[in-house]
């Protein structure tokens, strides 16, 4: 996929050239996050400590347009000279069509924070850690075909290879585990790569969009070799499909967001299977409204809904955590500024209701000039141990960004 990126980017520049514009930017960051309650699995102190440098190219000739996006770090905490190319892909457009080639960030769903069919990769320890909103999304090598007919918009995705979600690395962060002595673990990813639809429209003044997904899940199952005397755990994607739809629009003096999906265990549909995660159904409604200027509010209600719940009791192994048949979340966000839109105070918290997981994410964030800026905040976490948010009840720290653009 980069190849043809690559190849692709090669024509886009040596046939236009003469006529195609061309922008350079960036910027200089760094990061630092420190533990508030107690070390890292590590003994270190830090969450996250680095330098980062990243270099946007911009280049459109005609039809044509390249982009690349790439970034160097310096992590003091062991991955130390890290270089990713963050997104690079090359755009066609035609009158009723367009095409995308390349690694590209792809975004579905009205969730904040929260994924219904927003079924695309995440790095899961990059929001956790404090490291800028952006990291949370992770590209994926894929071909992006859209076409508009006048019946409505169609998305299609595919990408010949898998790419997971990051979630935190153990050595950084305090992970539940109910077999920590089986230290022989090996990771199996899918051989084959994925395909995603999304067709869209507005209805009378209601943004509605339908989705459907067949790959695998971002976040790795597992599964022990012997459940008395197991000696190796292997983690492995499942097989997932997700059928979904949205919708969003003006209600009242706010914006009213609607979605669900229906998540198809294709690896075990009878839901028997303990290291499979069963078929859900998943709903999300959202309310989002302005009651003063500079400042405003976002409401979240979420639930999850097991299937066959009878089988997943009956095939869990004893002595692991039970999850519920209904999982409910609310989530709020607010967002307020200050100093003419220099200085801003923004907060998200999110809480399980289910089993008393939470998140609070509290941020300062001052523009300095027009190209520097910095945000100071914290992560906060708690709930039962193996819970999503609770597992990392030890992990709450404390994060500052600066940034330099140019």
């Amino acid at each position: 996929m980069l190849r043809s990126a690559t190849f692709c980017a090669a024509v886009l520049l040596a046939l236009p050239a003469a006529r195609a514009e061309v922008t350079l930017s960036g910027f200089l960051q760094q990061n630092t996050a420190v533990n508030t309650v107690t070390t890292n699995p590590d003994g270190r102190h830090y969450k996250w400590l680095e330098e980062r440098a990243q270099i946007k190219l911009d280049a459109t000739g005609g039809a044509w347009r390249l982009l690349a996006k790439g970034d160097l770090a310096y992590d003091h905490l062991g991955r130390q000279d890290e270089a990713e190319l963050r997104e690079g892909y090359v755009d066609y457009t035609a009158s009723n069509w367009d095409l995308r080639i390349g690694r590209q960030v792809i975004t579905w769903g009205v969730g904040d924070l929260v994924f219904v069919n927003d079924v695309f990769p995440k790095d899961h320890e990059a929001l956790f850690a404090g490291r800028p909103l952006e990291y949370l999304k992770r590209g994926v090598d894929a071909v992006k075909f859209g076409a508009y007919p006048e019946f409505a918009s169609l998305e299609l995705v595919l990408a010949p290879n898998f790419r997971e979600s990051r979630i935190p690395d153990a050595r950084r962060f305090h992970l539940f585990d109910p077999m920590p002595a089986v230290t022989d673990r090996q990771t199996i990813k899918p051989d084959q790569g994925e395909v995603g639809l999304r067709i869209y429209r507005d209805i009378a003044g209601v943004d509605a969009a339908l989705y459907l997904y067949r790959g695998f899940q971002r976040t790795p199952a597992m599964r022990p070799d012997n459940m008395t005397a197991p000696t190796r755990i292997t983690y492995f994607y499942p097989a997932l499909s997700v059928y979904g739809a949205s919708a969003s629009g003006r209600a009242g003096n706010g914006v009213l967001s609607v979605e669900g999906a229906y998540y198809d265990a294709r690896d075990d549909r009878s839901g028997n299977d303990f290291a499979v995660p069963n078929a859900q159904t998943r709903l999300l409604v959202g309310y989002q409204i302005q009651p003063l200027e500079d400042l405003s509010l976002g409401f979240q209600y979420y639930v999850e809904y097991m299937h066959d719940y009878g089988a997943y009791r009956a095939a869990l192994p004893a002595g692991f955590p039970v999850d519920h048949r209904w999982n409910q979340t609310a989530t709020l966000r607010l967002t307020q500024f200050f100093q003419h839109q220099t200085l801003r105070l923004s907060a998200y918290a999110s809480y399980n209701t289910s089993n008393g997981d939470y998140f609070v994410n509290p941020e300062l964030r001052y523009s300095f000039t027009d190209k520097v800026w910095g945000a100071l905040g914290a992560n906060l976490f708690g709930g039962k141990r193996w819970g999503q948010f609770g597992q990392l009840a030890e992990d709450d720290n404390a994060y500052l960004q600066v940034r330099y653009e140019f």
